[in-house]
């Protein structure tokens, strides 16, 4: 009856051109998007929040003092801990130097971080969203500037809602200041990554760094103030992509911030639970969960898209249950299937149970394999490369005796941080010697003696003299060095001759 009667309205409407009805529908008086409504977490004390505090100094502290650790590495290789060396294409990470050719290394490590990012959320939940991103470290960062600039909570709103009076503009200039400052100190040590850390600061306050540094310093200034100060939770409700792929990461047996609805609902007062102690669950509607989240959700309503699992409701609500001389665990790290357990009135199982499970195991597993597997090829990777191509045009030549000389231009790679002596010799190609652009033929041999310099690629050129009617064929340029410590490497290529081939 209903329907029909809505149809029949519909038919009765005054006819009205789509385009109109189209700009009425985007008329000023709607918005296509909420308005941000602004998040004023408040302080609370406990272990989540402890833990956050110890993530948020460990990072920290990694990210703006790393480029001030020192590493000798000889006098032929800088002696940053870890820098980025573009200028020279290199990476060096202490003890561990990764050349261009070696790229597989860092995506070894790009792929570790992918899986171990899988097996956190599988595991925990968005737990790296809570406490390890840096989206989440900057803006806890900012908020506790927030706190100390304007007061806790109640004194933030109270200040948001209050005319612009100059006590207003200086407290804003002045919290707007500290903002500017822990954005510029951000693109400063990221910066540093790039260049060796003294020398830089010292160029860059000089003003004889290089144009890029300011514009990335300006650029990473201006983002970080924009996304930790102002932007926020917005970045991780809309921006971030991580909140949609998790779903497929987490299943029944994820550990993730959960409110007992069973135990908690209905909810009443202190004073209305007390009177009819059976009618009313155990939240007593207090809102501390909801004031201490940092993206302003309520936890009370189920999963959300903007709950990055930080556990600071739980904090709250176990401080509010001892107030209250109620058990702790209405707000909990809790997987679907102890829910239903502690429903069903059995007791939870330890949280042990629910971290080693297959899947997890599996991430684990596959995570310390390539693990295991990139430090094995660290440890056995040689420090020394070579490499030949032949002159294509033209391929031989028939000297005056008759013999047939081909011509290589070899490179020979030092990836150590000293000069290495180095011989080079041939294999196979019998009767052949080979002299270098430096020599005459009168010295050649069928080995070659040459001192690299440390981290460089020396580029000989080479000739090579087959006796007459030698054939195109197979042969190796064999690399070994001269010291202590030996290591061997092999170029192999093809010589051109007129003879038939062998």
């Amino acid at each position: 009856m209903s329907i029909r009667w809505g149809a029949v309205k519909t038919s009765q409407r005054s006819p009205m051109p789509r385009r109109k009805r189209q700009m009425n529908n985007l008329s000023p008086s709607k918005s296509l998007y909420e308005p941000r409504r602004a998040v004023h977490n408040k302080r609370i004390d406990g272990p989540f929040r402890r833990f956050k505090w110890l993530v948020m100094a460990v990072t920290l502290g990694i990210y703006y003092g790393t480029p001030w650790i020192r590493w000798d590495r000889g006098p032929y290789a800088p002696d940053q801990a870890v820098l980025v060396d573009l200028a020279h294409r290199r990476f060096y990470m202490f003890g561990i130097e990764i050349w261009p050719q070696e790229f597989y290394f860092v995506a070894g490590l790009l792929i570790m971080a992918g899986i171990g990012l899988f097996l956190v959320t599988s595991a925990v939940g968005r737990a790296w969203c809570g406490y390890s991103c840096p989206q989440t470290v900057w803006t806890d960062l900012f908020q506790h500037v927030d706190r100390f600039v304007d007061g806790d909570r109640n004194a933030r709103m109270k200040l948001d809602a209050a005319p612009w009076t100059w006590g207003k503009v200086t407290r804003r200039v002045f919290k707007w200041a500290i903002y500017l400052v822990i954005g510029f100190w951000t693109g400063g040590a990221w910066i540093m990554y790039f260049a060796d850390a003294p020398t830089l600061v010292h160029d860059f306050w000089r003003g004889e760094a290089a144009p890029v540094a300011y514009v990335t310093v300006a650029i990473l200034t201006l983002t970080t103030v924009t996304l930790g100060g102002f932007m926020r939770e917005q970045v991780c409700i809309y921006m971030c992509p991580w909140p949609r792929i998790q779903s497929a990461m987490m299943d029944e047996k994820s550990l993730t911030v959960t409110y007992k609805d069973w135990r908690g609902e209905p909810r009443g007062s202190l004073k209305k639970s007390k009177k009819e102690p059976d009618k009313f669950g155990d939240c007593i509607d207090c809102n501390l969960c909801v004031a201490v989240c940092p993206t302003g959700i309520d936890i009370r309503e189920g999963p959300q898209i903007g709950c990055i699992t930080c556990a600071l409701c739980i904090d709250a609500c176990d401080r509010t249950m001892a107030e209250v001389g109620r058990p702790r665990g209405l707000i909990d790290y809790v997987t679907l299937e102890d829910a239903r357990r502690e429903i069903a009135g059995e007791p939870p199982r330890p949280v042990w149970k629910a971290l080693l499970r297959p899947r997890t195991l599996v991430y684990f597993g596959i995570w310390s394999a390539i693990g295991l597997a990139m430090l094995f090829a660290l440890g056995t990777r040689n420090r020394i490369d070579i490499s030949a191509a032949p002159d294509r045009n033209p391929p031989f030549m028939l000297l005056s005796d008759g013999s047939v000389r081909n011509s290589f231009t070899v490179k020979i790679r030092n990836m150590s941080t000293a000069p290495r002596r180095m011989k080079i010799e041939l294999e196979g190609l019998p009767g052949a010697a080979m002299w270098s652009s430096t020599t005459s033929r009168d010295r050649a041999a069928r080995e070659i003696e040459s001192t690299i310099p440390a981290d460089a690629t020396e580029p000989l050129r080479l000739y090579i003299a087959a006796p007459p009617g030698t054939g195109g064929q197979s042969f190796a340029f064999n690399l070994t060095t001269l010291d202590a410590q030996t290591e061997t490497d092999t170029a192999k290529v093809t010589f051109s001759g007129p003879g038939a081939s062998e």
